[in-house]
C-alpha cells in the first residue's frame, strides 16, 4: 500500500498480483477504482473513475462504489420525497443515497490486506439520522476479488432502522469492439419491481433471471427476493465473467436487493447495486432492517472476476 497524490489531497493505491486497487478512505469511505493489468501491459478497468478537476466533485462522481447509508436512494414521507419517519414518528429529511458518501470517515485500520474507515457524523447528521451507533466500512482486497462490509453497532437504548447499499459502477464494454448486446446478467430473483414518484413499489411483469444489458427496461429495476446470493455479469465473445456474491449465507435475506442501473445508452459505466432493501424500506418496511441496542449487524458483499 503506499499514499499518492490527488486533487491535492492524499489517497490510497493497493497492488495486489496484478490488480490496483484505489481508494479515498477519508471521503466517504470510497474506492474509487480497481483495474487489472495483463501479461502484455495493457490493462482493464473493473470498477471505472471519471476524470474530475475538484475535489468537490468526488461526492456526486460517477464512479467507484459510493456507500449508501443509512438507506439507500430515495426516501419518502407520505409521498414528500427526501424526508422519512424516524422509529420516535418524527418527520425528519434524509439526502438521496442517505448521509455517508459525502461524510468524513477516519481510518481506524490499514495494511497490505485493506483498510477500515469509521464514520464521522457532522449535526446534520445527527439531524437527519438521529441515533447512537458507529458505523464502520471495512475493505479486503485480493488479486482477483474484493470483499466491502459494511458494518452498524447500535450504542443506543432503542432499535435503530437501516438499509444500506453499494453503487457498483462497473468498467462495461470492457472488451474491445463490444457493445451491450454483448453482455448479459444473471440475477436469479422471484420479484422484481419499480418505484413510483410518490415512493411506492409496483410490480415488473415478465422479469427474466437472465437477461442482456442491452434491454433498456433493466435499467433502474429493482431485483429482490433471492434464491441465491450469487449474481453474474458476462461477457459473450469471451466468457469472461464478474460474479457478485451477496451476505455469507448460502441463502440470503428474501428482502435484500439488487439494483440494474445505467445513465444512457451511451454511458461508459453499467451499475450492479447490492442493497438490504428496495428504495424507500422506512415507509414501505420491505427491506428495512433493524439493530437491537448493544448488536452490531453487517452487510458484506464480494466481487469477483
Amino acid at each position: 500500500m503506499e499514499e499518492i497524490d490527488y486533487l491535492g489531497s492524499s489517497i490510497r493505491r493497493w497492488q495486489v498480483g496484478a490488480s490496483t486497487f484505489l481508494t479515498w478512505p477519508e471521503a466517504g469511505a470510497r474506492l474509487m477504482n480497481w483495474n487489472i493489468t495483463y501479461p502484455d501491459g495493457t490493462f482493464r478497468d473493473i470498477i471505472t473513475w471519471p476524470e474530475l478537476s475538484d475535489e468537490r466533485e468526488v461526492v456526486k462522481a460517477r464512479g467507484g462504489n459510493p456507500i449508501l447509508f443509512p438507506f439507500s436512494a430515495r426516501t419518502f414521507h407520505q409521498g414528500e420525497i427526501n424526508f422519512w419517519e424516524d422509529s420516535e414518528g418524527t418527520k425528519r429529511p434524509m439526502p438521496m443515497h442517505g448521509i455517508a458518501r459525502q461524510g468524513q470517515f477516519e481510518l481506524t485500520r490499514i495494511d497490505e490486506t485493506g483498510f477500515a474507515a469509521h464514520f464521522l457524523p457532522d449535526q446534520n447528521a445527527l439531524d437527519v439520522y438521529p441515533y447512537d451507533y458507529d458505523f464502520e466500512v471495512v475493505y479486503r482486497f485480493e488479486e482477483k476479488a474484493l470483499t466491502v462490509e459494511l458494518r452498524l453497532r447500535n450504542n443506543d437504548k432503542i432499535p435503530i432502522p437501516w438499509s444500506a447499499g453499494h453503487h457498483f459502477y462497473f468498467n462495461l464494454p470492457w472488451t474491445d469492439g463490444a457493445s451491450r448486446k454483448s453482455y448479459q446478467i444473471e440475477i436469479p430473483a422471484g420479484k422484481a419491481c419499480r418505484h413510483a414518484a410518490d415512493g411506492s413499489l409496483f410490480p415488473v411483469t415478465g422479469n427474466k433471471q437472465v437477461e442482456s444489458l442491452a434491454n433498456p427496461e433493466l435499467v433502474d429495476r429493482i431485483h429482490y427476493g433471492l434464491t441465491s446470493p450469487k449474481i453474474l455479469c458476462k461477457c459473450l465473445d469471451d466468457h469472461s465473467k464478474i460474479e457478485i456474491e451477496i451476505g455469507t449465507d448460502e441463502k440470503p435475506d428474501p428482502e435484500y436487493a439488487v439494483v440494474t442501473w445505467t445513465q444512457s445508452d451511451t454511458a461508459r459505466f453499467y451499475c450492479i447495486e447490492p442493497w438490504m432493501g428496495p428504495p424507500n424500506s422506512p415507509e414501505t418496511k420491505i427491506g428495512l432492517h433493524t439493530v437491537s441496542p448493544g448488536k452490531t449487524e453487517a452487510f458484506s458483499v464480494t466481487v469477483r472476476i
